[in-house]
């Protein structure tokens, strides 16, 4: 059991079993079954769920320090990634290095983020583009969770972008590559969602109709990138597969936000990649909160446009910049997130649940959101386990 203090209630409680949250509540409403039992007492500190990263590129080669220097230059993404660079500049050095030079780079971006309380992330390849190199970055993401104490969501993202060998030739890189490494990863289970990159620099909507159908064929659930530079109508292709999420979605529209609802489609926004690319199109965060979105937060962590491995700098950015409360950006990384990854299982402090949770230094959620810079994380908690 563990005993915490709340503004709302004072001193609480938590009782846990194994791996699992049995209860929570007001210390003084403690059930006298639980009296007993084995105390840790955290001095009234705030608990939280652990948060969760629900949008990340993890494993990945290389950087892009140098395309950094080109924005500042007053080059676009866009016109980067006409140009040679952007996501392709990356899958040379992914394609070089090793599953075990990926895991050791990765590694470092993941202990980052666990440090900050976090307990689930996802990751996605996408930086390979040829079907060896997609099912090696997986296969280093599934073993990320055997070398740290993390939950890991997979996403297959072939559909990122078209490798130098075939440009103009979408179609048949679909054919002849992502499609037959999206099956390939699914025999292997390497794949807990499919996802794309629907953009004017990448694909249309009726080519990520096509490897969203696959998706479905081999029961797999989809996300998407999309509205982020312009609107493709990403989003509402989304809704039409039902997505687990949209993501980025800067340049969404009322109609798409009524359609994702109607989906149960999550919002994922990003506003470390919005402040990286000094994007200036806000997302339509008032149409979310009219029409009943919810908006998950995560880092987008990746070499090109958001190069952060910090969730919690995330809440304040979504604050700052996207004005989200204190309270929205808390959920943007607990209990949506995990709707965003399709979980039901954490997230949120309430018997049943895995018992991950985060032990913050602080007197109040909101100061998680207000500072930047500082890491108030005392402790985190997986799976019942301090750790």
């Amino acid at each position: 059991m563990a005993g915490a203090g709340t503004p709302e209630t004072g001193r609480a409680a938590l009782v846990i079993g194994g791996d699992r949250i049995v209860w929570a509540g007001a210390e003084a409403d403690l059930p006298e079954a639980y009296r007993a039992a084995e105390r840790t007492d955290l001095e009234g500190r705030l608990v939280t769920p652990a948060l969760i990263d629900c949008h990340t590129h993890l494993v990945h080669g290389g950087h892009r320090a140098a395309e950094f220097e080109m924005r500042l230059e007053g080059a676009s993404y866009e016109e980067i990634a006409r140009a040679g660079g952007g996501i392709v500049s990356t899958v040379s050095a992914t394609r070089a290095a090793s599953e075990d030079e990926l895991l050791a780079l990765a590694l470092p971006r993941l202990d980052a983020l666990l440090a900050e309380g976090v307990a689930m992330v996802e990751v996605k390849s996408g930086y390979g583009l040829d079907v060896e190199t997609e099912l090696r970055m997986l296969r280093v993401a599934r073993r990320l969770e055997r070398m740290r104490p993390v939950r890991v969501r997979t996403s297959f993202l072939g559909a990122h972008a078209l490798p130098a060998d075939y440009a103009g030739r979408a179609d048949d890189y679909l054919d002849q590559v992502c499609l037959p490494a999206l099956r390939a990863a699914h025999a292997e289970g390497l794949a807990d969602a499919v996802d794309g990159f629907c953009e004017n620099i990448a694909f249309s909507p009726e080519q990520i109709a096509r490897v969203f159908t696959e998706a479905r064929a081999l029961g797999l659930p989809v996300k998407l990138h999309a509205e982020q530079l312009s609107h493709q109508g990403g989003t509402a292709l989304a809704a039409r597969f039902n997505a687990l999420s949209a993501d980025h979605v800067e340049y969404a529209t009322d109609d798409d936000a009524r359609a994702m609802a109607a989906a149960g489609t999550v919002a994922v926004l990003l506003p470390g990649a919005f402040y990286f690319i000094r994007e200036t199109k806000l997302p339509p965060v008032a149409a979310f909160r009219d029409h009943g979105v919810p908006m998950a937060l995560a880092t987008d962590c990746n070499p090109g446009s958001s190069p952060l491995t910090s969730l919690l700098l995330v809440m304040n950015m979504a604050c700052t910049l996207f004005r989200l409360t204190p309270e929205e950006a808390l959920r943007g990384v607990t209990v949506h997130a995990a709707r965003a990854l399709g979980l039901d299982d954490c997230g949120r402090i309430t018997p049943g649940q895995r018992a991950d949770l985060a032990v913050w230094d602080v007197e109040t959620p909101a100061e998680l959101a207000y500072r930047t810079g500082f890491n108030p994380l005392h402790s985190r908690i997986f799976g019942g386990r301090a750790c």
